[in-house]
């Protein structure tokens, strides 16, 4: 048998809301080739997106299988996007109509759950026993392995870590409820937060100066930038964040007993601004503190293309290429 027939590559799509983002990745979790486009408004001309970057790679490639990462509700068996709050699907059955149009074996995925399969695979997850995955960006996603098994849940929706509420009649959430931990941990909260500290406790610097001129303009990004270069204002909303992370981690401890939780998303990029603070603050906060061993703290090694690596991934183990650790929970 062929190396291509025994590794055969694969696509992983990750469907942003802004963005869609198409790779070729080998069995080793390598990127070999990308294509990126808009994504579009509308269900019929976003499966037409996605369909026109498969086969541009398939003109380069041999392709075997595609798997998609999707910010969203998946239904337990992979096929369906219950709810995507940043894309054209409801209860459609994606899975289906992609693979008739490309005539090749097409998986879905939490967008989520497929960087946390990456990082198992071939990232910073490695041999960890109970991981648990928190993606922060716009929000916070999450993806919880067990011994090496992705723990989707009853309904394929597990683990919403993000709308844990931390904050009784704290912070409204496009989810409709107040006070969600991704509402204070999140890229978009760095920017509330400074607005926030900026009315209640004045201070000068350039980043309040820039707030009061055009608060449109603040987002988590330049936040970041500016408690890079010390600004004051940057510091104490960058420390806040480190607060909300380190309780939120101790909550996720005292549910799931981690060993290993991988921080990634957009926001991991600035991890140096609030990592150890935030594990100090884990550390006070969790449950049996000092009696128990403390779960590892590390960042994505594998970036922004984590879900594209682990859908792909699944999409290979889903046309028989044998993988532990795929089945549902």
């Amino acid at each position: 048998m062929s190396q291509a027939s025994t590794h055969p590559l694969t696509v992983g799509v990750d469907v942003g809301g802004t963005n869609i983002r198409a790779s070729v990745v080998d069995a080793d979790g390598e990127v070999l080739d990308t294509v990126q486009a808009p994504t579009p408004h509308s269900a019929r001309a976003l499966e037409a997106a996605i369909d026109r970057s498969v086969r541009e790679l398939a003109r380069r490639h041999p392709i075997a299988a595609v798997g998609l990462a999707v910010a969203g509700f998946i239904s337990a068996d992979r096929t369906t996007v219950r709810f995507a709050p940043h894309l054209p699907w409801q209860d459609a059955p994606v899975a289906q109509r992609l693979t008739t149009r490309l005539e090749l074996p097409v998986i879905l995925e939490h967008d989520a759950n497929a960087a946390g399969w990456a990082e198992y695979r071939f990232g910073a997850a490695a041999g960890g026993h109970t991981v648990v995955l928190v993606a922060i960006g716009t929000g916070i996603g999450a993806a919880l392995l067990i011994d090496g098994r992705l723990y989707r849940g009853s309904h394929g929706v597990a683990p919403e870590l993000g709308h844990l509420q931390v904050v009784p009649d704290g912070r409204a959430c496009a989810c409709g409820k107040r006070g969600c931990w991704e509402r204070y941990c999140s890229g978009t909260a760095l920017a509330d937060t400074a607005i926030e500290m900026l009315a209640t406790d004045p201070v000068r610097s350039v980043l309040a100066r820039d707030v009061i001129r055009d608060p449109g303009s603040l987002t988590g990004r330049r936040v970041a930038g500016a408690a890079q270069d010390g600004d004051p204002l940057a510091v104490r909303v960058m420390s806040d964040f480190a607060r909300w992370l380190g309780l939120g981690l101790a909550f996720v401890s005292d549910i799931f007993d981690p060993d290993l939780v991988v921080i990634a998303g957009g926001v991991s990029s600035s991890a140096p601004l609030f990592l150890d603070e935030a594990r100090e603050h884990y550390a006070s906060a969790v449950t049996g503190s000092g009696h128990r061993p403390l779960v590892r703290l590390r960042t994505t090694q594998l970036g922004e293309a984590a879900g594209m690596i682990g859908a792909a991934e699944l999409a290979r183990a889903a046309i028989g290429t044998p993988l532990a650790g795929t089945t549902g929970r």
